[in-house]
């Protein structure tokens, strides 16, 4: 590969793949969608916000070509993931997507799976103290829980929020004794996650586990049909490598 490298990144895995293309010398753009106030920064070009779109998308491929592309966004980052797609298929782009498997639950674990976040609020209407770890985006759909709500983000997040809600600005990853002692700290009764999948973020699955929590999770988006997905930042690295530019 001697061309240049487009990573639409944001994810621990989109920074292990710019680490390791640098090191080949590859020429890495890695984009980042600007929502965390001081994100940790990939090695290589960064450009940080948005395109605009798949239109805004395809202009900025057409003016400034890239021998490929690997759509290495959070699995939730649907918009973006569609938009690359559509702007790839445009530009003749070569696409790939990354996105790490999702969670699977094992002996004890007593999960309860939605398809939206309206859907998450709903499972949890019941419950007295809810820790929402959902992303500072989308809280607003928890806005009518008259539980105890802990929630905890990067940066901190905008109204709506629950009328009782605690915030916890911290920056994971989190061991599960970290995670324990603030669900014991906070007397939570039921965890609300995404499917994000990694190790980065499963202690609280694990904690949750120990302390005979359930968890609402909500399922991941769809992908768009016919997008070329691996798992692994290793796979990704092959079909870079396997690319003609």
């Amino acid at each position: 590969m001697t061309g240049k490298v487009l990573i639409l990144g944001g994810t621990g895995e989109a920074r292990r793949l710019a680490e390791a293309l640098v090191a080949e010398d590859v020429e890495v753009l890695s984009t980042l969608a600007g929502r965390i106030a001081d994100p940790v920064l990939p090695p290589g070009e960064v450009r940080v916000g948005g395109f605009g779109g798949a239109a805004g998308l395809a202009a900025w491929l057409g003016a400034t070509p890239v021998a490929a592309a690997v759509d290495a966004t959070h699995p939730f980052a649907a918009t973006m993931t569609a938009s690359a797609a559509a702007a790839a298929e445009h530009t003749g782009t070569p696409l790939l997507r990354l996105q790490r498997p999702g969670w699977a639950p094992g002996p004890g674990d007593d999960w309860r799976w939605v398809d939206s976040l309206a859907g998450a609020a709903d499972a949890v209407a019941g419950f007295g103290s809810v820790f929402l770890t959902t992303g500072r985006q989308g809280l607003a759909a928890f806005a009518g829980l008259t539980a105890r709500c802990l929630v905890r983000s990067v940066d901190p997040p905008a109204p709506p929020l629950p009328g009782r809600t605690t915030v916890v600005l911290a920056r994971g990853p989190f061991t599960v004794e970290e995670e324990l002692a603030v669900m014991r700290q906070h007397g939570v009764e039921v965890l609300v996650t995404k499917d994000s999948g990694g190790a980065m973020t499963a202690a609280k699955l694990t904690a949750a586990r120990e302390l005979g929590l359930p968890v609402v999770l909500v399922r991941r988006p769809p992908l768009p049909a016919g997008l070329a997905v691996v798992g692994t930042v290793d796979e990704a690295l092959a079909w870079v490598r396997a690319q003609p530019g």
